[in-house]
């Protein structure tokens, strides 16, 4: 299949998805999830999808300046689910707009060709006063509110909020719901000698 036969079929199964989610009444769907009556929640769902279907195809997010941060699998400190890679770009950082994504994330596992499966887009904004107490600035897309505020997961990220949508990778908690209960990450075998330690609690 050429890179242009992917990318289509990438996007018409995205819209069909999208389609269909429209069409449930808001109360039915799982996890947080906007009013399919929201006529600009669901145009910017869609811008978000035709923006980053090329993405599919991870070298293309590395040439558009996505860059591997943190763990290749992070674990839900506070309950199930896990995700897998976070490649972001810094000059997205903060952005609202739906066809500028702060990261995308990919799958542990590579294809035949050694490319990882680019499963999640999500946003990234700074946490104004850096108080984890407090929520006042908490931003929100498709009429959906942010996590957070949450410490950062790598060295030198701030305190933050974040969204995420699930628009390569079916959820079961819902497209916008943080963790995948369906993705979990592996054992990391331990040093000899070496006691195990405690997940790096994040509030994503």
């Amino acid at each position: 299949m050429t890179l242009r036969s992917l990318k289509s079929v990438v996007t018409c199964a995205a819209a069909v998805t999208l389609g269909l989610t429209a069409v449930v009444p808001a109360h039915g769907v799982e996890g947080p999830a906007p009013d399919p009556r929201n006529t600009k929640a669901m145009r910017d769902m869609a811008t978000a999808i035709a923006a980053t279907a090329k993405y599919a195809d991870e070298r293309v997010a590395i040439r558009d300046g996505y860059v591997p941060k943190g763990e290749d699998c992070m674990t839900n400190p506070f309950g199930v689910g896990a995700m897998n890679y976070h490649y972001v770009k810094q000059a997205n950082w903060g952005s609202k707009d739906p066809a500028r994504p702060t990261a995308l994330l990919y799958s542990r596992e590579k294809d035949k060709n050694g490319l990882r499966r680019l499963e999640t887009v999500e946003w990234m904004s700074t946490d104004r006063d850096q108080d984890l107490k407090t929520a006042d600035d908490r931003p929100s897309m498709f009429g959906v509110p942010f996590d957070g505020p949450m410490p950062g997961h790598w060295a030198g990220m701030p305190k933050h909020y974040d969204l995420h949508m699930w628009a390569y990778r079916k959820n079961p908690a819902g497209r916008f719901h943080n963790w995948n209960p369906a993705l979990t990450c592996p054992r990391k075998a331990l040093t000899p000698g070496k006691p195990p330690t405690a997940p790096h609690a994040h509030g994503h």
